[in-house]
C-alpha cells in the first residue's frame, strides 16, 4: 500500500526532529562527563575562602564512613545528601582531599544524565547546549554564584546543585519536541530531581514539589506530574524505612528556621532585585515577548514562578547575586517562541539574547573550574596541619586578608592537636565550641553522637534558640574552647549558652596559646555512658 504524500511529509518531519534531539542528549551527557572529570581527576581540594564551611562536609563524610547516619547520629538542618555525596568520594578514594571533588563530580554526572533526557527531548541544540553548559558548570565549579573567580571553595555546594536541579525541572514545562508522550521517562526524571532536592536542602525540595503540583494544571503534562508525585511519595516512604531520620531532619530544619527563617521584608527584597536588575531586565524581555505572542495564563504563572521562587531561594541562601532560575525560564520562553514562529526571523535573535543572560556566569564558572584544576594539579598553597586533611590545600589567589586569617586558624589547629596529645586520657568524642570541629576527621578520632558538624550563630542557634546541652554534649568526652576561633560569634555564643553544663560536668585539663581543653569528670562519665546506651 502506497503511503500518502502528506503522511510521508509528516514522517520526514518527525525524523528531522528526532535525530537532532537524540544527538543533543548525547552532547549534554558528554558535557557533564567532561566537567566531572576535570573536577575529580586531580584528587585534591583547593580552597581560598570559607574554610570553616568546607570542614562541615569533611567532618560529615568522615562520620558516615565511621558508621554514623545523618539526622540519627548527628544533627543538621541540611539534608543527608549534603553529607553522603562527599562521603561517597571519601569512601571511594580513602582521602578527605578527594572527598568533595569526587562527590561533586558524581552529582554532576547524575544531573547530566537527567539533563540529557530533559534537554535532549525538549530543546533545540542552539538553546539546549548553552543552557546545559550553564547549568552543569554551576554544579561542577567550586565557586559560589556572584563571587569572584579567585573565591574558590566547596562551601555551600548544595546551593549550586540545587540551582542546577531546579533549572532542569523548570525545563520540563516544555512539551517534548517530537510531540510524543513519554510519561514514564518524564515522571522518573521529575521524581529523581525532587528526591535529590528534598534530601539535599529542604527549601529547594519544597519548590520542586510546588512546581510539579503546578504542572498538574497542564493536561499535556498531568500524567507524568501525577506519576512523579506518587513515585516521590513511595520513594520517601522506602527511604524512611531504611534511614529513619525524617522526624529529626524536620526538627533540625525547624530549629534553624526559628533562628533565621523569617520571611524577607520589603527592604531585603528590594535589595535583591536591585543587585540582580540586569538579569531580571533580560528575563523580562523574554517574558514580555512570550506573553504578547502566546497570551497564555499558564505562561504567566510559569514565568512568575521562576522569578518569585528564585528571589525567595536567594534570600534564604548566603548569596546576593545570581537568581539562576531566570536563565532556565528565559530558555523555556525562547523555545516556546521558536515553536510558535518556526519560520519567522525574531526567534533567531532570541538565542543571542539568551547568551547575553547566561554568558557572564558561564564564562566565570568555566574559568573557575580550570583555575581549581590547575592549582590542584600543581599542588599550590599550604597543607592543613592535621594529618587526616592531607590533600586539602589553602591557596591565596586574590584576597590576602582572608588568606592570613585562615592561615592563622590553620596554625591554631596544630596547637590544638598538641593540646590534645598531652592529655592523660584517651582522645575521642571531641566537641569544639566553634563553627565546626576539624579534629575528629583531621586526627582520625572516634566521633561523638548527638552533636552537629555545624553551628552558626544567628543561623542555626542563638541566645534564645539552641540545642539543649543534654542532647548535643551528653556523649562528649572532650570539649575545646578556641582562643582563635574560625567564627568568633559562634565560639562566644556557644561558650556563653553552654557555660553551665561545662562547669557542671567538665574540668579544665589543659590551656595553651590557642585553646582551653576540658575533659569530662570521671564521676559523670559512667552515668553518661549508661544513659546513652539505654537509648533505643
Amino acid at each position: 500500500m502506497t503511503t500518502p504524500p502528506i503522511a510521508k511529509d509528516q514522517q520526514r518531519a518527525r525524523e528531522t526532529v528526532r535525530v537532532p534531539a537524540l544527538s543533543l542528549g548525547w552532547i549534554v551527557l558528554l558535557i557533564g562527563l567532561v566537567l566531572a572529570l576535570v573536577l575529580a581527576l586531580p584528587g585534591q581540594t583547593v580552597t581560598t575562602k570559607y574554610v570553616n564551611d568546607l570542614f562541615i562536609f569533611l567532618d560529615g563524610a568522615y562520620r558516615i564512613v565511621q558508621g554514623q547516619v545523618p539526622n540519627r547520629d548527628f544533627h543538621s538542618s541540611l539534608g543527608p545528601l549534603a553529607f553522603y555525596l562527599p562521603a561517597f568520594g571519601y569512601a571511594l578514594m580513602g582521602s578527605l582531599g578527594a572527598a568533595m571533588p569526587l562527590g561533586m563530580a558524581l552529582a554532576t554526572v547524575f544531573l547530566a544524565l537527567i539533563a540529557a533526557q530533559v534537554i535532549g527531548s525538549r530543546m533545540r541544540p542552539i538553546t539546549g547546549i548553552p543552557l546545559a553548559v550553564f547549568l552543569l558548570l554551576i554544579a561542577a565549579v567550586p565557586l559560589n554564584p556572584g563571587e569572584g573567580i579567585g573565591d574558590l571553595s566547596f562551601a555551600m555546594f548544595y546551593n549550586r546543585l540545587g540551582w542546577t536541579a531546579l533549572g532542569l525541572l523548570l525545563v520540563m514545562y516544555l512539551p517534548p519536541r517530537d510531540g510524543s508522550r513519554q510519561p514514564v521517562l518524564d515522571a522518573g526524571c521529575a521524581a529523581a530531581l525532587t528526591l535529590f532536592l528534598v534530601y539535599l536542602k529542604i527549601s529547594y525540595g519544597v519548590v520542586a514539589i510546588a512546581f510539579i503540583l503546578f504542572m498538574l494544571i497542564d493536561w499535556t503534562a498531568r500524567r507524568w506530574a501525577a506519576m512523579a508525585l506518587l513515585g516521590s511519595v513511595v520513594a520517601m516512604l522506602l527511604i524512611e524505612a531504611i534511614w529513619g531520620g525524617t522526624a529529626t531532619y524536620l526538627a533540625d530544619v525547624k530549629l534553624a528556621s526559628n533562628v533565621s527563617g523569617d520571611l524577607p521584608d520589603l527592604q531585603r527584597l528590594t535589595t535583591i532585585v536591585l543587585q540582580n536588575l540586569a538579569d531580571i531586565a533580560v528575563a523580562l524581555v523574554f517574558a514580555a515577548i512570550l506573553l504578547l505572542v502566546r497570551r497564555s495564563w499558564r505562561d504567566l504563572l510559569f514565568l512568575g514562578f521562576c522569578g518569585a521562587t528564585g528571589i525567595l531561594i536567594i534570600e534564604q541562601n548566603f548569596q546576593i547575586v545570581g537568581i539562576l532560575s531566570l536563565a532556565a525560564g528565559a530558555a523555556v520562553a525562547a523555545e516556546l517562541l521558536a515553536a510558535h514562529w518556526p519560520r519567522k526571523g525574531l526567534h533567531l535573535g532570541l538565542p543571542l539574547l539568551l547568551a547575553i543572560l547566561m554568558l557572564p556566569v558561564t564564562a566565570q564558572n568555566g574559568l573557575g573550574l580550570i583555575l581549581h584544576t590547575g592549582l590542584a594539579l600543581s599542588q599550590q598553597g599550604d597543607d592543613f596541619t592535621l594529618p587526616g586533611l592531607a590533600g586539602v590545600r589553602l591557596v591565596q589567589v586574590t584576597n590576602e586578608g582572608l588568606y592570613r586569617n585562615f592561615s592563622r586558624y590553620n596554625r591554631s589547629l596544630a596547637d590544638g592537636a598538641v593540646a590534645l596529645s598531652t592529655l592523660d586520657t584517651e582522645i575521642e568524642r571531641v566537641v569544639v565550641f566553634d563553627f565546626v570541629s576539624p579534629f575528629t576527621a583531621g586526627l582520625g578520632l572516634a566521633p561523638p553522637s548527638g552533636d552537629s558538624p555545624w553551628y552558626h550563630w544567628g543561623r542555626t542557634l542563638d541566645d534564645d534558640m539552641y540545642p539543649p546541652a543534654e542532647g548535643i554534649l551528653a556523649d562528649a568526652k572532650i570539649i575545646m574552647e578556641p582562643k582563635w576561633p574560625v567564627e568568633v560569634w559562634t565560639a562566644r555564643g556557644m561558650s556563653r549558652v553552654y557555660a553551665g553544663y561545662l562547669a557542671a560536668h567538665f574540668t579544665l585539663a589543659n590551656e595553651i596559646a590557642d585553646w582551653r581543653v576540658y575533659v569530662r569528670r570521671a564521676e559523670t562519665t559512667n552515668v553518661t555512658r549508661q544513659s546513652t546506651s539505654a537509648q533505643p
